[in-house]
């Protein structure tokens, strides 16, 4: 990949040569908080892996979470601080949504974190009817 440069605009030049579309972000909640929360190793790691799936390519490590609702998936980022998770929905509107983040602290992803991002999935089916 060719270096990335950044015109005056903040517009990087690799996506104005390569004409590459990418979708925004909105983050739901807390999520941004809480995604800047992550050590800086893994909020980086996780900020490559949502830049990917801004370009419409799959991240690196991900699974679908079938139990928050349709289409939506958890980018798992692997850190010597520990698990983080990004829970997202790609497939409404024109925008990547940014449910939940957070870090994992056992084998399976708590009740309560699977709760916060189906309510915000909710919320956002609701808002897009």
């Amino acid at each position: 990949m060719p270096p990335v440069a950044v015109d005056e605009r903040g517009t990087t030049l690799y996506k104005l040569l390569y004409n590459v579309r990418t979708q925004p972000i909105e983050f739901l909640g807390d999520s941004l908080d809480a995604l800047q929360r992550f050590p800086r190793s893994a909020r980086r790691n996780a900020g490559f892996e949502l830049d990917k799936v801004q370009r419409g390519l799959d991240p690196d490590d991900w699974k679908p979470m079938k139990t928050v609702g349709a289409g939506v998936n958890e980018i798992r980022v692997r850190d010597a601080a520990g698990a983080f998770r990004v829970i997202y929905v790609a497939r409404l509107a024109d925008a990547i949504f940014v449910l939940h983040c957070f870090k994992k602290k056992s084998q399976r992803t708590p009740a309560g974190d699977i709760e916060v991002a189906r309510g915000r999935y909710r919320q956002l089916i609701w808002r897009y009817r």
